[in-house]
Formats: structure tokens, sequence, C-alpha cells
């Protein structure tokens, strides 16, 4: 049911012209432990000014020198699996213009942000995600943000725990 709703929204999307959909590059792999990506972010956060001026991960992975399984993308945005998933569904959903973190935006991204929650939300409709899913964006060092680009993951696919931190 989920696979036939996906290939139902991308040859909607695809009429659209608002879709490029099917480069799959690399499987998921599997999940890191939280301290994993504590220390990650930890890191990041130490290389500072000089690394945001470095092309991220994700930037590589847009100019396609750096393999994803692509789920979606459009003028403004691009979907891929999670490589480390922390959960059964696992995507990111990021900008394609690189926005360093959610606390420098300004009233000028108000149309971008939109656009990458409603294709969250389309995605997870594609996912299969009924039941519910959650969409988190992290922040800065204590938010555990290891890659200063912003990124909306969504998890879904079983019971998410709470507190989620």
């Amino acid at each position: 049911m989920a696979a036939m709703l996906a290939r139902g929204l991308a040859r909607g999307w695809a009429a659209r012209g608002t879709l490029r959909v099917g480069q799959r590059c690399v499987a998921a792999g599997s999940g890191q432990d939280q301290r994993g990506e504590v220390g990650k972010a930890q890191q990041a956060a130490a290389a500072g000014e000089e690394a945001s001026r470095q092309p991220t991960i994700f930037s590589k992975i847009i100019a396609r020198s750096v393999p994803a399984t692509i789920l979606y993308e459009d003028d403004k945005c691009l979907v891929f699996r999670d490589v480390a998933p922390q959960a059964p569904v696992h995507f990111l959903v990021i900008p394609k213009r690189p926005i360093p973190r959610i606390s420098r935006v300004g009233t000028q991204d108000t149309e971008l942000l939109g656009h990458l929650l409603v294709v969250a939300a389309r995605m997870a409709q594609a996912e299969g995600l009924d039941n519910g899913y959650r969409v988190v964006i992290n922040d800065g060092k204590h938010g555990a943000q290891s890659v200063y680009h912003l990124h909306l993951h969504v998890l879904g696919g079983r019971q998410l725990g709470w507190p989620p931190g």
C-alpha cells in the first residue's frame, strides 16, 4: 500500500514538473549510538566558522559528488535516506540553498521553511507513516547538530519514546 501511494505521489509530482525521481546510489546503513552523534556535534561546533565555509556532506550530496538514496527532489530541496537510521523510516529533508542553522534563519526564509515542512509531510505519507512520525531539527552544539547545513530528520515506523533527549 505504501509503495503504491509513493508511486502515485511521485507520478503526480512528476506530472507537475516538481520531481526528479529514482536516483538510488547507496543503501541505508546501521544506526549509531547517541554518544557518536554528540561527539560529532561537538567536533563540528569546535571547527567553527572555518568549517562553515567548506562544502558540507549535504552540499556534496546535492552536487552528486557523494552518493545517497534520493527519495525526492525539486528546485528548493532534496530528500534522502539517513545513512545511520534511528528508526525503521528515517530520511532527511534539506534545502538546496545552504543555511547553517535554524537559529540563523530570517524572514526571507519563511517560504522555504514552509516548503520543507510540506515536503516532509508528503514524504512521510508516501513512506506509509500513517500512525505518526517525528520531525527533528538539531541546532548547534547542545542540540547535537553535526552537519552545519539545515536539515529536517523525519523518523517513524515504530513507537517513538518521550522525552527524546
